[in-house]
């Protein structure tokens, strides 16, 4: 890992970590308070000299009030603790800009006396179909904070920010590259502070394209150069991005398959087995999961077999 940040930072970038996301147990529920969640994390902001830092406030997390109050308190304990440290709040977005738990964690941030550098959300999984619809989350999301913390609609967008998915997302939307265009310019316009996506590991195409209409942790399953959607998050830094045709990413001899997954089997973390005409490795312990089903469930997919 360090390695990793060394040679980014050597090139003129910077890292920044995400704590939290979709399903397992988080600190926030396992920690007995704000401020031990908070010295948990400080460990690692210490051990990589971290300059940013995200907290990802998903299910099942966001759903308990205890575990939201510890993480806003340990959000809000780094920030006083580390002068100049940027932290962004990330979470699930609906076509109203986010749900009751997206509301009852501002509400959190607000008792608290907690300001973030942008709250963002992100637009997908949520029946969402392009930019469009994506855009309007946002305007929506806009008046929800203004109303949850009092500031007017620019003082809104400036601690508001966008985390996408590129491509295919794991329930079947699709967003192109002129869909990530659309929001950019968006976001631009309206002085956001944030603008990311999930995730530069699927920055490039599948083979076939489409990736036969499944989602993918690895390709974006649409038509595509490799760092497409990189690109927009580069701009929207204010950074002209590089014009040479990178060099494309060899197509993986599909290798043997592995023993064919079965939905009675209980499997533990390192087990590999096949389906669907590729292979898959356990991140953990997992019964009667679909290898496939979903980006952040038990199964990592290892290509084609």
């Amino acid at each position: 890992m360090k390695s990793t940040i060394d040679t980014i930072r050597a090139k003129g970038g910077d890292v920044s970590v995400s704590i939290g996301g979709y399903g397992g147990t988080k600190l926030g529920q396992a920690c007995a308070d704000a401020a031990s969640t908070a010295a948990a994390y400080q460990q690692v902001i210490t051990k990589y000299g971290l300059h940013a830092i995200d907290f990802d406030l998903e299910e099942p997390e966001y759903e308990n009030t205890a575990a939201i109050k510890n993480e806003i308190g340990a959000a809000k304990i780094l920030q006083q603790n580390n002068p100049g440290l940027y932290v962004s709040v990330t979470t699930a977005g609906t076509a109203d800009g986010t749900g009751w738990f997206g509301k009852q964690m501002l509400l959190e941030a607000k008792s608290q006396g907690f300001t973030p550098n942008n709250f963002s959300i992100m637009p997908f999984d949520g029946g969402f179909n392009g930019a469009a619809s994506q855009t309007s989350a946002l305007t929506n999301f806009n008046s929800i904070l203004q109303s949850t913390f009092g500031w007017d609609e620019a003082t809104a967008y400036a601690h508001e920010g966008f985390s996408g998915m590129n491509g295919r997302s794991d329930t079947g939307e699709i967003f192109t590259q002129s869909d990530f265009q659309t929001v950019l310019d968006y976001a631009t316009s309206h002085h956001m502070d944030r603008f990311t996506f999930w995730s530069i590991n699927r920055d490039r195409q599948c083979s076939p394209p489409d990736n036969g209409g499944r989602t993918s942790g690895t390709c974006s399953s649409v038509a595509q150069s490799d760092w497409d959607f990189a690109k927009y998050s580069v701009k929207f830094a204010g950074v002209t991005p590089p014009t040479g045709t990178p060099t494309p990413t060899p197509t993986p001899t599909p290798t043997s398959c592995k023993p064919a997954w079965n939905s009675s089997t209980a499997y533990t973390g390192g087990t590999e087995v096949s389906y669907a005409q590729h292979n898959w490795k356990a991140k953990w312990w997992t019964q009667n999961e679909v290898p496939g089903a979903s980006t952040w469930g038990p199964w990592q997919d290892e290509g084609a077999c």
